[in-house]
């Protein structure tokens, strides 16, 4: 089974997920942000490929990515980096990034060598879904890659049940139709939690963009399986420059 359904089937709440750009703040940070996270309790992590246009990041992930890309991160040398992860991290690896940097790779060699180094998820935000169901769909499952599409409030219901109805693993629940970033409040966002509740999905749900804090984090986990943390963690890392302080920064301000 795949390591993002077996946490799900053993842990229904609560589930911390953290986001942090490959490469960043220093190019080697790659793996020991992953070991420092995985090492300190958090659940599942999702790894970003840094990309020259980030569309649907705030200004705090796309720093962070064009600071990467300055370091020399690429997807090879990603991989290169998480070529022997798997011998001391348990949890679940999520890849994230943006479609043309894996489409010039080569979505099955991506999706080969995400097998080969053990990475569990993808999330492409910017694939469509007609396109994902009629080349990319079967060439993912036979790497028993999980695919994580994202909803937000304005996303219809006959869409939410097609994403449930071919995809595994979770649905990326955005908490608003804008960029990543913290926010001020979550309140006008309560009809849309329960609104997706009561759709009954089969596919868990985790709640992200703009969680930052405790207050945050227990609001969502009331209405989803936890929460996605992204330009929380890579504010601290901008101010740090260190991975274990940064990591120490991060869960101190989400558990206050």
């Amino acid at each position: 089974m795949n390591r993002i359904n077996k946490l799900f089937q053993n842990k229904k709440n609560n589930i911390l997920s953290v986001y942090f750009t490959a490469g960043f703040p220093q190019l080697d940070d790659t793996v020991p942000t992953i070991k420092e996270l995985a090492a300190n309790g958090v659940d599942l992590i999702e790894i970003g490929m840094p990309f020259s246009d980030p569309m649907a990041d705030g200004v705090v992930i796309q720093e962070s990515s064009h600071k990467a890309l300055q370091n020399g991160m690429n997807i090879k040398k990603l991989f290169s980096q998480l070529e022997n992860i798997r011998s001391e991290v348990k949890i679940p690896l999520v890849m994230m990034g943006y479609l043309n940097p894996v489409m010039q790779y080569g979505f099955e060699n991506f999706c080969k060598d995400c097998k080969h180094v053990g990475i569990d998820g993808l999330i492409i935000p910017d694939l469509p879904m007609s396109d994902f169901l009629a080349e990319y769909k079967e060439i993912s499952e036979r790497y028993g890659i999980e695919f994580i599409f994202l909803i937000t409030p304005e996303t219809s219901e006959e869409r939410i049940c097609l994403i449930d109805e071919n995809t595994n693993g979770f649905i990326y629940m955005v908490s608003s139709a804008g960029t990543t970033g913290e926010q001020k409040t979550f309140s006008d966002k309560i009809d849309y939690f329960n609104r997706i509740n009561k759709m009954n999905l089969k596919n868990p749900r985790l709640i992200g963009f703009g969680i930052s804090n405790k207050e945050s984090v227990d609001i969502v986990n009331q209405y989803s399986s936890g929460a996605i943390i992204g330009s929380a963690f890579i504010k601290v890392l901008n101010r740090t420059n260190n991975v274990k302080e940064g990591v120490k920064l991060l869960l101190k301000k989400l558990s206050k």
